[in-house]
């Protein structure tokens, strides 16, 4: 088994199909979209391929140390992941294949109108320990 996080973004990733943005939803919309991600969370609970899902706030702060007893700098001049990161969901699968295969299944989320999203998802391998030779 293999752990993959299916990141979603707000932007940054190319343009979705149904590429109305969420708050041009009407609540029945947004409660479709939600309900569709935990049935396939759940779903994926029976299989055992669901490890943990989140959907992240669009608030939040870049913060950087900048020296023993200097206050910490915050934000930059550079793309901050609170624009970028909409959520997330991590499984655990056999195969990258079954990564793709989930990735697909999350993209077609409803969105506005009840038609599916079509959105694109990062999917990324969480990173094991390198594999050693033994003799």
């Amino acid at each position: 088994m293999a752990k993959y996080l299916l990141l979603k973004h707000y932007r940054g990733a190319p343009a979705a199909l149904n590429d109305v943005p969420m708050d041009q939803w009407t609540p029945e919309e947004i409660s479709a979209h939600v309900r569709y991600m935990a049935d396939l969370a759940a779903r994926l609970e029976g299989t055992g391929e669901f490890v943990n899902s989140q959907a992240l706030s669009p608030e939040g702060t870049f913060v950087r140390y900048d020296g023993e007893g200097r206050p910490p700098v915050t934000d930059g001049p550079f793309a901050e992941t609170k624009d970028l990161i909409a959520g997330w969901m991590v499984i655990d699968v056999e195969s990258h294949d079954r990564a793709l295969e989930l990735a697909g299944e999350l993209s077609a989320a409803p969105g506005a109108g009840g038609a599916p999203i079509h959105e694109w998802l990062e999917v990324r391998p969480f990173l094991s320990a390198p594999r050693t030779v033994t003799e």
